[in-house]
């Protein structure tokens, strides 16, 4: 898997770019880098944003890794799907490190880029600053950065609605009690929200960056 430059929406250009942190978005399955380019104008200044436009076609999008079974229900527990997973991981490090050798990196992901945000910090524990997941779970299975991630332990936000209908209840469960052990968490619940972001939890996300950013 390659991430494609040509596809990445960035905040800012050139030499405006120099000596400021980047901020990764990682769009949601059969979405694409124009879906939480959106957010832009909510989030922290000091940062450059780029958004990443996921390399599989998954028809009218598209995706980091394919999620369904053969009866079309999400499905993250196969192993093939976990090796997906860690192989769009690696393309998106790849493209960290060739597009911003050396800077700090923070991640925001919503759904499946949000999985991907903790496939991320599971690969590179310390190539990444912090994560904010949004409607996102993390994948079964162990990593091999697991280990060094539970000693670095990122300030990770995590953010789920009570009306979410697309993340199945197991990987939520799973993610409850994967996250606490692994991160230093702040997590969210929002009492009538799908799978979307409300402008409470955008208000809360801004909160958590300008945080981070402040730090």
């Amino acid at each position: 898997m390659i991430i494609d430059d040509e596809a990445v929406l960035w905040s800012a250009a050139g030499d405006d770019r120099a000596d400021r942190p980047l901020l990764v978005l990682l769009h949601g399955y059969n979405s694409n880098e124009g879906d939480l380019f959106g957010l832009a104008p909510y989030l922290p200044l000091q940062p450059v944003i780029a958004s990443l436009r996921a390399p599989l076609d998954a028809g009218y999008g598209y995706a980091w890794f394919e999620v369904f079974d053969e009866r079309g229900r999400i499905d993250d527990d196969s192993p093939a799907k976990q090796a997906e997973s860690q192989a769009a991981a690696e393309a998106v490090l790849a493209w960290v490190d060739r597009a911003a050798p050396g800077t700090p990196v923070g991640l925001v992901g919503f759904s499946q880029g949000g999985a991907l945000c903790l496939e991320l910090l599971r690969l590179a524990p310390e190539r990444f600053e912090f994560a904010a997941i949004l409607a996102g779970f993390a994948m079964p299975g162990e990593r091999d950065g697991d280990a060094r991630l539970a000693m670095v332990r990122p300030p990770v936000f995590w953010g789920r609605g009570t009306l979410d209908e697309v993340i199945p209840a197991a990987s939520v469960a799973r993610t409850q009690d994967w996250l606490p052990g692994h991160a230093t968490v702040d997590a969210r619940i929002y009492e009538g929200l799908g799978h979307s972001v409300s402008e409470a939890e955008l208000a809360d996300l801004t909160g958590f960056l300008r945080d981070r950013y402040a730090a």
